[in-house]
């Protein structure tokens, strides 16, 4: 029995050893909701079980409504980001938000763009002949389903405030799917559709590429970015974007007895590290458009 008795006791410090322990105080990650909350808890709650085990500290979710996000970081409601590029861009300008790293998804991988789209039977064949039609926008702060699709108009030289007869933003959740939807089904003449979306949805059998033509594109900007408060200590936001990075497809974590991948639960491909620099082309479309953080009334 004594010859038993070492043993058990070093394999049971053994696993002790193995249980990370977690200290300081909680890192709350504000994730910008797509759809929403209880979408958003599900999708990230893996990512961020991950970064509580890389990071040693723990780590809440926070889902963030799209046009809260400001006044909840301003609030100190989370100090780390995960928004879309425009609400990066908001933040960077605002209040120095720290660049962690971008998501990678579909197939510009960090970037995406966004299409003006028409059914394929259509009459329309230009940005020329949408004077006195009827357009759907996904909502105002996404930048591949309305700034985009807004500056394609201006550039054009289409005011789509006099020349469009009515324009619309779905309401409730799933805008973007929303807005493919409305064009397929004929409610609206044409629509403001994020290629990564058309991409998704074509890819799933939802909608056939064939069913629309592109009027026109933007050209590719970074996705969607997660960032950190200025006052965020350096070490930890290298630490944070380093184990971004690190993530590959294979990369699980165990939750309520389950071993989940990271990547596949939250719908992203990988992350890449970008500069503030590559941003520039969505602060040029938010000038040209008067959006935030650059709008003068």
């Amino acid at each position: 029995m004594k010859h038993l008795i070492l043993p058990l006791l070093l394999c049971l410090a053994f696993l002790n050893g193995c249980e990370q322990s977690l200290e300081g105080p909680p890192i709350r990650i504000g994730y910008m909701n797509c759809n929403s909350e209880v979408e958003t808890q599900k999708r990230f709650r893996p990512l961020t079980a991950y970064l509580e085990q890389q990071l040693g500290r723990p780590c809440e979710a926070v889902p963030v409504d799209t046009q809260d996000f400001e006044p909840r970081f301003v609030a100190g409601d989370f100090t780390f980001t995960h928004s879309n590029s425009l609400l990066y861009i908001i933040l960077r300008k605002n209040y120095d938000l720290q660049l962690i790293a971008t998501e990678q998804r579909g197939q510009f991988g960090s970037r995406t763009a966004g299409s003006i789209i028409v059914r394929r039977d259509s009459p329309i064949q230009s940005l020329e002949d949408l004077k006195g039609k009827r357009m759907l926008f996904g909502p105002q702060l996404a930048p591949t389903g309305y700034l985009a699709q807004y500056d394609l108009l201006l550039q054009a030289g289409f005011d789509p405030e006099r020349d469009l007869d009515y324009y619309a933003i779905p309401h409730g959740a799933y805008k973007h799917e929303k807005v493919i939807y409305g064009v397929y089904f004929g409610d609206f003449d044409v629509a403001a559709a994020p290629s990564l979306d058309l991409e998704i949805m074509t890819r799933e059998g939802r909608v056939f590429a064939d069913d629309f033509r592109v009027l026109a594109q933007s050209e590719i900007i970074p996705y969607c970015t997660f960032g950190a408060a200025k006052n965020v200590d350096p070490e930890l936001v290298k630490k944070f974007r380093k184990a971004l990075l690190d993530l590959t497809p294979e990369t699980t974590v165990k939750i309520d007895g389950e071993v989940l991948k990271v990547l596949d639960s939250a719908w992203i491909d990988g992350f890449e590290t970008l500069l503030d620099e590559d941003y520039d082309p969505i602060r040029a479309m938010a000038k040209r458009v008067n959006m935030p953080p650059y709008q003068e009334f």
